[in-house]
Parts: C-alpha cells; structure tokens; sequence
C-alpha cells in the first residue's frame, strides 16, 4: 500500500523516522510530506535516506527561487490520486485546526483536501492545546468526515508539563493503519466488472453520434474497487482518461463491442457495474465512404442497440448487478422502473441537467435505488465519493440478501 506520511511541526517529529521504517516493514511504500515547521526539528534528507522516495516540502517546489513550474503546481493532486492512505504523525493542534476548516496553505493541507484516500491522524501538542475547546471542536468535526484518530498518551511532556498530549506509541498507530487498511480491502476476492465512458456509432468513416459522456464517473468505480482489494475489469468506451492503476482495462469502440467484450469477460465477475453512457441508436446503414455535404436534407436512419445492462442482467445468477440512469425528468420513477425492467440490484440516477451532476464535471448527485426498496439520497459530493458510496451499497445489499433465509432468495 502507498502510504503518505504527513509530518508536522513539533518535538515528536523525530519518532516519524522510525514510522518510516516499521511501515516499510509491514510492506508499505511511504512518501513524507513535510510542512515548513517540521522542517526545523529534522531534515527532509533523513525520511529521503529512510523512504528512498522523494520528500516534498514546499506546495510550490522552488518557488523562492522562481523555478516553480506546472508540474509542481500540481503535484499535489498527483500525490492525492496515488495515496491509499494519508497518515499525519506528529499532527499540530495547527494542522487540526485547517484539516477541520478545510484551510489549504500548504502541501499537507492542500493533499488532505485534494485525497479521497483514508486518513489517519496521531496528534501530539501541549496538554493545554490538546485540552483546548477548539481543538475538541476540531476532532468531533474530522471524527465524523471518518478519519481515524489515535489519542495521545499521557506523561511528562517536552514543555515540562505532565498530561495528555505525547504522540501516541507507534505499535497504537501501526494498529491503527492496519485496521484502516484491512477496512479497505473490503472487496479483496471479489472480480468486478465496471463499464465507462461513451460509445460512438459510425455514420461514415469521419462522423460518428455519442453523447457528452466523459467516463469520468466509471474510472471513479473502477478506481475505487481496486484500492479496495477487487480485481477490476474496465471495459471503456472512448475517452481520454488514464487507466487506474491495479486495473486490467479494455477498450471499445460501439455498443455491440461493449456488449460482445461484457458477456466475454462476464463469467468470473461477482459485481458488475454498468456506468457506460451507451448509445441507445445506431444509424442502421453506415456509409464505407464519406458522405459528402449537398444542399438537399439528409436523413439518417437509426435502428436500436442492444440494451447491455438487460442482456446481461437476466442470466445475471448470484452476481450483484449495478445500473446507472442519466435522467432529466422523473428520476425516481424512471430509475425505479429500470431497476425491475432490466432485473438490476442497484439503480444510481442522476438529475444530468442539475448544477454539479452532469457530464464531464469531477461532481455528482445521485440516488441510489435498491432492490430491497432502500432509497438513498446523496449530496453533491466528488464522484470519487459517490463510487465509495455505490459500492458501499453493493456490500450492504449482499450482506443483506446472505441473511436471508433460503427460502425467501429464491423468489427473489
């Protein structure tokens, strides 16, 4: 697993070198993430020996300097997509404070906003700072966004007073992280199929019908089932996105592709998740050459494409089955009616012409429908988030239906 370790300002910034080394014993790559007052108790080139990887320090990589450029400018969106675990120890009663109020001026506090990766925080601070009102505030608020807090010990603290607020033993945050992991690999053993992106139907050999489908959404899926232990099957459309990593990825062009490379690569899935925007026409006559501009109308005529999520779902077995409804009226009452029609387990609908759910925008708001009549409404959240969610529901809806009785999931 690729655990960024952030270090912050204080005395116990020291121990964080021997974190560097137990974590790698566990198997972990670290990369360390050091704020500016960290870098006053020890160097950046002790956790770069300890970690072999490159330490980052300033949001802007010489900027003082003037040699700033893009990629550095960015890197902390780079480090937030390739983090499965972002682990703040020592964290200041400072670095709380902006985790908290969603403050971002500087690396640390930049990557916690740009990650959807788990976050583990080991504060350490004077007993009065940790005791402090505020600070309590601090900790309700980022307890209830999940991230995991490891309380500080008690004793004889480096401003001679005695009390809470030591950094916490590393064999408490070392278990701390390996239940955060082993929490993550919740779909370890499953194989889930996702499909994403748009397909593109030929009219002639230059001009094709799509629709505005990114694949953002299904890369989000595809991405998040593998952090979380699944082997992933991504079965795209075109786009111009990076395959996720640990994910097997293939390509396609048109529907019926989609459909011949799905029931292909059907068989050893146990979840498949249909997010694919695929093209409901196909012209029916592609011309082999390119139809040339005259004055006179031209019509094209469509013929429908084969309904992918209904093919595969009725011979569907023990497999959970997830949809995916892009609406723009009616939601509810088309999205539950795609639920029984096409005999999905989940429906995730979306209003396309609300502000922050449409295409190509890094946002969602979704329902998702399920077959056991739990609806479940969401805010707009990243769609990193809402595929965290989707499949959170996935593991709800299978625990569910396995504490049936036997009887009753037979006429299911």
């Amino acid at each position: 697993m690729r655990i960024t370790l952030g270090v912050t300002g204080g005395v116990a910034a020291y121990k964080s070198a021997e974190l560097v080394r137990r974590l790698q014993t566990e198997g972990h790559t670290v990369q360390v993430v050091m704020t500016r007052a960290a870098r006053e108790f020890i160097t950046p080139l002790t956790f770069a020996a300890l970690s072999g990887q490159k330490v980052i320090t300033d949001l802007f990589s010489n900027a003082e300097s003037g040699d700033a450029n893009l990629e550095s400018a960015i890197e902390h969106i780079a480090v937030a997509q390739r983090t499965d675990l972002l682990l703040v120890a020592p964290a200041t009663a400072d670095t709380l404070a902006k985790f908290a109020r969603g403050l971002a001026d500087d690396f640390l506090s930049t990557l916690y906003l740009a990650s959807t990766a788990p976050v583990v925080l080991a504060p350490a601070m004077n007993v009065n700072m940790w005791q402090h009102p505020a600070t309590q505030e601090n900790l309700v608020m980022l307890r209830k966004r999940g991230v995991r807090i490891v309380e500080p010990g008690e004793g004889y603290l480096a401003c001679g007073m005695t009390g809470p607020g030591r950094l916490a033993a590393q064999d408490e945050i070392l278990k701390a992280v390996r239940e955060v992991v082993e929490a993550q690999q919740d779909l370890a053993g499953e194989t889930v199929l996702v499909t994403a992106g748009p397909t593109c139907e030929d009219i002639d050999p230059v001009r094709f019908i799509a629709n505005r489908s990114s694949g953002k959404m299904g890369y989000a899926v595809a991405e998040a089932a593998a952090r979380r232990g699944a082997k992933v099957i991504l079965i795209s459309g075109p786009t111009a996105l990076e395959t996720p990593e640990g994910v097997e990825r293939v390509d396609v062009r048109t529907a019926e592709e989609m459909l011949r490379t799905v029931q292909a690569r059907f068989s050893p899935a146990s979840i498949a998740i249909f997010a694919a925007a695929v093209a409901d026409y196909r012209p029916a006559e592609p011309s082999a050459a390119k139809i040339k501009r005259t004055k006179e109308p031209l019509t094209i005529r469509l013929e429908p494409n084969p309904d992918i999520l209904a093919t595969v779902a009725k011979d569907k077995g023990d497999r959970l089955v997830v949809g995916f409804a892009a609406e723009t009226d009616r939601v509810a009452e088309n999205a539950r009616k795609k639920l029984t029609q096409k005999n999905a387990d989940l429906i995730v609908a979306n209003d396309v012409t609300a502000e922050g759910a449409g295409f190509d925008v890094d946002t969602n708001i979704v329902t998702i429908f399920s077959r056991d009549a739990r609806d479940l409404p969401l805010p707009r959240m990243t769609k990193a988030e809402v595929a965290q969610r989707v499949l959170d529901e996935v593991l709800r809806l299978r625990g569910a239906l396995r504490s049936k009785p036997a009887s009753h999931r037979a006429g299911d």
